[in-house]
């Protein structure tokens, strides 16, 4: 038997003993190191489940109560007889993305858009937070030596940023505008200055991620209870606006915001799992020529791409933790501490094996 935090309902956290996962062909058992709690993982924590199946999920057959834990490093301690290219006692980050591999959107590369997809932690097949996870040879990186397995458990949210910016038009010498500062906001901006951009504006409510923005690499703070927003933009970029916006903040005063702030045949990026239904002022796009584009998580190259940006120096992610705490006290000194106190945290990382 192991441990392993099981999601039962809302508000519905219980630190369980399980049966451990047996390893089969074209899988590796994983022992989980570090594990971040999610944004998502809140929302469910708040309001589930929405997320989390409730049915038979159409790829796991599982529905809750599930373990929990999407975002997180750990070390390979066994693997399927069919397995030659990952070794017992490899560092690993765990890409979550469930994927039937045969819908369309799958067929084109889009694992991301799987018509029916789901999260290792959230949609079944275990999760992050147990003491044991078997998870599909593809679904694990390896870390590089120069890497801390700290580190390996922010490729996940960091990979979404990255995606994110590779979806948008971004060229060089583009001013940017990023909405929220959260930790996807502040992926972005790690993100972005790892990929050269020189003219970052984040707009925070949140005075104390507004500094964690600035020393993340913003080069423009902007307050939208107090800054014109729209104004400001356009006087930083000299008065046309933005080129590319992201919005990781998901409000409506925000979307509106930011479609009047950038250019003409501008793109606005929302990463943003929105909590409500929106309101998008068509004539903004329309007699500007701009565009808004949705994206989601990330595709197949992503992981690698961020490891080895970690790994080269370009993209330094470890001060997104603001804490770490044991298994037994991950919903006081995580799930509650990152709602009630969430300006002054970004990631809190559980230590499950570290």
């Amino acid at each position: 038997m192991m441990k392993a935090l099981r999601f039962h309902g809302q508000k519905d956290l219980r630190l369980e003993k399980i049966e451990v996962p047996k390893c089969g062909s074209g899988q590796v058992k994983v022992k989980p190191a570090y594990v971040g709690i999610c944004g998502t993982d809140l929302h469910e924590y708040m309001g589930g489940a929405n997320i989390i199946p409730t049915t038979p999920h159409p790829i796991t057959n599982e529905k809750a109560p599930v373990t929990l834990g999407h975002e997180f490093s750990g070390v390979i301690e066994e693997v399927g007889d069919d397995i030659a290219d990952i070794k017992i006692g490899q560092r690993v980050s765990v890409q979550p993305i469930i994927y039937d591999g045969t819908c369309g959107a799958c067929r084109d590369g889009l694992i991301n858009c799987c018509d029916n997809n789901g999260f290792i932690g959230l949609s079944g097949w275990g999760g992050g937070l147990s003491e044991h996870v078997v998870v599909p040879r593809a679904a694990v990186y390896e870390i590089p030596d120069s890497v801390s397995m700290e580190a390996g458990a922010l490729v996940e949210p960091i990979a979404v940023a990255w995606h994110s910016i590779d979806m948008s038009p971004l060229k060089k010498g583009d001013a940017v505008l990023v909405l929220g500062a959260g930790p996807i906001g502040l992926a972005v901006i790690q993100c972005l200055k790892a990929k050269g951009v020189e003219k970052i504006i984040a707009s925070e409510v949140a005075p104390r991620r507004r500094q964690f923005a600035k020393d993340f690499g913003a080069d423009y703070l902007l307050d939208p209870t107090k800054d014109d927003v729209v104004a400001r933009v356009k006087e930083i970029c000299g008065g046309v606006g933005a080129d590319v916006a992201f919005d990781a903040a998901g409000v409506q005063v925000g979307l509106d915001q930011a479609l009047k702030a950038i250019r003409a045949q501008g793109t606005l990026v929302n990463i943003a799992v929105w909590e409500k239904p929106a309101q998008l002022q068509m004539n903004d796009l329309l007699f500007r020529e701009r565009k808004y584009v949705g994206v989601t998580t990330y595709v197949q190259g992503d992981f690698r791409e961020v490891l080895d940006a970690i790994a080269a120096g370009t993209l330094k992610p470890e001060p997104m933790i603001t804490a770490k705490i044991q298994m037994d006290e991950i919903e006081e000194k995580g799930f509650k501490a990152l709602i009630e106190e969430k300006d002054n945290h970004v990631k809190i990382l559980v230590e499950v094996s570290p």
